[in-house]
């Protein structure tokens, strides 16, 4: 009858904020980010607020560095004192691979009292913990980073150094209820089969793929809620996703539209994801063009003057303090480049083949220097010039 739909529509479910990669402490180019995370920060929690969100999960690099600055900590415990005292949402932390272990763990005892989890290390079997909602109960499992290395001493089989064996074992262990609801936190290198997620230049992995986890190993989780690649997207499946970062933390990441997912989870099997874009305080850009035209401006009067800017200048002839003139403008320029005839080639390998040096004259060296420096050719003036040198030297020397 009536009630019945009435209380249908009454049916709250749990709503989940999946963050990770936060990278408190950031410094790009000697620039602290701290007032840019701080004003991201704020704009998470009226996402919170407005979502009405119960649980937030940040799976991984909370910190940017293993002994993180004050302010970085001080950021963090302004953040959670918000969710947990102010917002009472239950926190869940994991810990990533530029997280110092001990540190992010501690006190992690008493704050559970409080509703904030985190679990910083592997101890032979996952951190469960148990929500319920309208729906019934809610599992989230917490694994941290983990190596083979650390974890082979809870498992009989040698692990030698594979991840992804590494990662099944610890699973595998485990007794999931696949009747219930399951979320996972992870912070590893998840791939699908041979189809790996972007990344950026700055983010250094191994070669050779010995990282990879396959997103297969999360089978039995409704939702796998990654971190440790910087862009935003999905993995395998729609419900297996990196977060990314809540910011551009590298000039790789300037076409990176940040945004962050809500996960939307009602009776099992039925689970939405939304992702939010997240607006900065300031955006990371690339400038591109001749400096006098980078100064005019017409060009320059519609942007934030206030963004992080790598500029490129492409004047062919040396231009006279170049920084100081885009940073009148763009006072947060940090990162300066030329790119022009002379620098086009520069940056080619090339493969010199000792035979072939030991054949030519020295003119021949001269010229073949000038070439690769500046994209040009000796002309028969210049090449005259360097024959009245070489010869001078080797007069000098005999």
């Amino acid at each position: 009858g009536l009630g019945d739909v009435y209380k249908r529509q009454e049916r709250r479910n749990m709503k989940i904020l999946h963050l990770a990669d936060l990278h408190f402490g950031k410094i790009l180019q000697e620039q602290s980010l701290i007032e840019d995370q701080e004003y991201i920060l704020k704009e998470i929690i009226n996402i919170i607020k407005e979502k009405e969100i119960k649980a937030l999960l940040i799976s991984g690099d909370i910190y940017d560095r293993s002994v993180p600055p004050t302010e970085a900590v001080n950021l963090l415990d302004n953040f959670l004192k918000i969710l947990i005292k102010d917002l009472k949402i239950k926190v869940f932390i994991i810990s990533g691979n530029h997280d110092s272990k001990d540190r992010l763990g501690f006190g992690n005892k008493i704050f559970e009292d409080e509703g904030l989890y985190i679990e910083s290390k592997y101890n032979g079997r996952l951190k469960k913990v148990r929500l319920e909602d309208e729906y019934g109960p809610l599992n989230i499992y917490m694994l941290p980073f983990i190596k083979p290395v650390e974890v082979k001493k809870f498992f009989e089989d040698d692990l030698e150094n594979n991840y992804d064996l590494a990662i099944n074992k610890i699973i595998e262990k485990e007794e999931i209820d696949k009747s219930e609801r399951n979320i996972i936190m992870v912070h590893q290198f998840v791939t699908a089969g041979n189809v790996k997620p972007e990344r950026t230049e700055s983010e250094v992995l191994s070669l050779g793929g010995i990282e990879n986890v396959d997103v297969s190993n999360f089978k039995s989780f409704d939702y796998v809620a990654i971190g440790h690649v910087h862009r935003p997207q999905k993995i395998g499946r729609d419900t297996a996703r990196y977060a990314g970062t809540i910011l551009k933390y590298s000039f790789s990441e300037i076409n990176h539209n940040k945004s962050i997912p809500i996960i939307d989870i009602k009776e099992k099997g039925n689970i939405t994801i939304n992702l939010l874009p997240l607006k900065p305080l300031r955006d990371m850009r690339e400038i591109k063009g001749p400096i006098e035209e980078l100064i005019k401006e017409e060009n320059y009067k519609e942007g934030n003057l206030e963004d992080y800017i790598k500029a490129i200048i492409t004047n062919e002839e040396p231009v006279y303090d170049a920084i100081g003139k885009i940073k009148k403008i763009y006072p947060n320029t940090l990162k300066l480049e030329i790119q022009n005839s002379k620098t086009i080639n520069s940056n080619t390998e090339q493969n010199i083949n000792l035979e072939e040096v030991k054949k030519k004259s020295e003119l021949e060296l001269f010229s073949d220097f000038y070439k690769l420096q500046n994209n040009l050719d000796l002309n028969e003036k210049q090449k005259e010039i360097v024959k009245n040198i070489i010869s001078e030297v080797k007069h000098e020397t005999n």
